[in-house]
């Protein structure tokens, strides 16, 4: 895959509101300091990332109600001990209840993302988005991985998903930027141009009949 050639039709699944954003990112910072004195960064990273993953997303009416703001504080800091003590770290459990008491248990997702991707970067480790219709095979998983690490410095960390819809080809998101690679997109793009040339086709039609009409 041509790496030097992003295109910008394909929505990044990491999308998120600006204001959103740079709540994950104050949090972020303030958990990853609890996490680095404790000596405990990676661990709870991935507590953090199993809490959305494996809790919020796959349970929506209990996310919907974990994130409400119209529930008061107290009755929010009781269902995290109810839910989760025993289950979840100390330091997670204070974390949680640190984002209820100022009525940000809505942004834990920006928070994970935020926090991981700070993470990620202080290591050196550059976080790619693969997206396909079938799962990835090793050769192609390795010439991308060999592609970003040649144009980053980092090291890739590949997330594959899988999408029927791109009917073949593979979409590499890197932060923000997305190289699609598709089949799908490529037919729209020649759809496009199709549909833009008859258009301009007809205009010039129109225009030379009415020349011709002398009006």
């Amino acid at each position: 895959m041509n790496l030097d050639n992003p295109q910008t039709e394909y929505r990044p699944e990491t999308v998120m509101d600006t204001d959103a954003q740079q709540v994950g990112k104050l949090y972020a910072k303030a958990f990853l300091g609890a996490a680095t004195k404790a000596g405990q960064v990676e661990e709870l990273l991935e507590e953090l990332g199993s809490l959305v993953d494996d809790v919020l997303d796959k349970n929506v009416a209990f996310s919907r109600m974990f994130g409400s703001q119209v529930l008061p504080h107290e009755e929010r800091e009781a269902m995290i001990d109810r839910v989760f003590r025993g289950r979840a770290s100390q330091l997670m459990l204070n974390f949680l209840k640190t984002l209820s008491r100022h009525s940000r248990l809505d942004a834990l997702r920006e928070i994970r993302k935020a926090a991981q991707d700070s993470y990620d970067q202080s290591q050196g480790r550059v976080k790619v988005i693969v997206t396909t219709a079938l799962p990835l095979e090793a050769e192609v998983k390795s010439a991308i991985a060999d592609a970003v690490r040649q144009r980053t410095g980092g090291q890739p960390v590949i997330v594959e998903r899988t999408r029927p819809d791109l009917i073949g080809g593979v979409v590499v998101q890197v932060g923000d930027t997305v190289f699609d690679g598709s089949v799908a997109a490529r037919l729209r793009r020649i759809r496009k141009k199709m549909i833009d040339r008859s258009v301009h086709e007809i205009s010039s039609r129109r225009d030379r009949f009415r020349s011709a009409d002398g009006n």
